[in-house]
């Protein structure tokens, strides 16, 4: 397995049977809350940035004029844009200077079934970037997906600790 595929697989996580998106950001979970617990914020936020940016590599890498420009095995983007969905509770619990492997189960789980809901769904702007066709929309899609996700986790997070009140 070439560097690019290895990288664009999520590392074998989109060869996973059945829903190779769904794996994708399922496996995000866990290696997010252990670069929230090892680093916080900054470190959740430089790591999806390096996915971001090695997937619109690893993806125009591996894609070809007239292949698939989105094969389902490539789950980099998912992990990107989960990670996105999980900058509100990552970042909330670094700025109150939280016990960095506290991560309370409700956010992020609720940031999983968002972003699995925007990344299936692809409302506006979300199928726009998927229709580019390019590496970019590859990456893309899933970033505003997680973008999405993380604006409703941010307005739970203000109903369920009052702030809106």
């Amino acid at each position: 397995m070439t560097p690019a595929r290895l990288i664009a697989t999520g590392f074998g996580l989109g060869l996973l049977p059945r829903a190779p998106g769904t794996w994708g950001a399922l496996g995000a979970l866990p290696a997010g809350w252990i670069l929230h617990g090892l680093g916080g914020f900054p470190l959740l936020a430089g790591a999806t940035v390096a996915a971001f940016l090695a997937g619109l590599w690893a993806v125009a890498r591996e894609t070809r004029p007239g292949g698939a420009s989105d094969p389902p095995e490539f789950v980099i983007d998912e992990i990107a844009g989960q990670w996105v969905a999980l900058w509100p509770l990552s970042g909330g619990l670094w700025w109150m200077g939280a016990d960095p492997w506290l991560f309370p189960w409700p956010g992020w789980l609720g940031a999983f079934a968002l972003f699995r809901l925007f990344d299936i769904l692809k409302p506006p702007p979300v199928g726009w970037a998927d229709r580019l066709g390019t590496p970019l929309g590859v990456m893309l899609d899933d970033l505003i997906a997680g973008i999405m996700a993380a604006g409703i986790v941010i307005l739970g997070a203000a109903v369920a600790h009052g702030w809106l009140a």
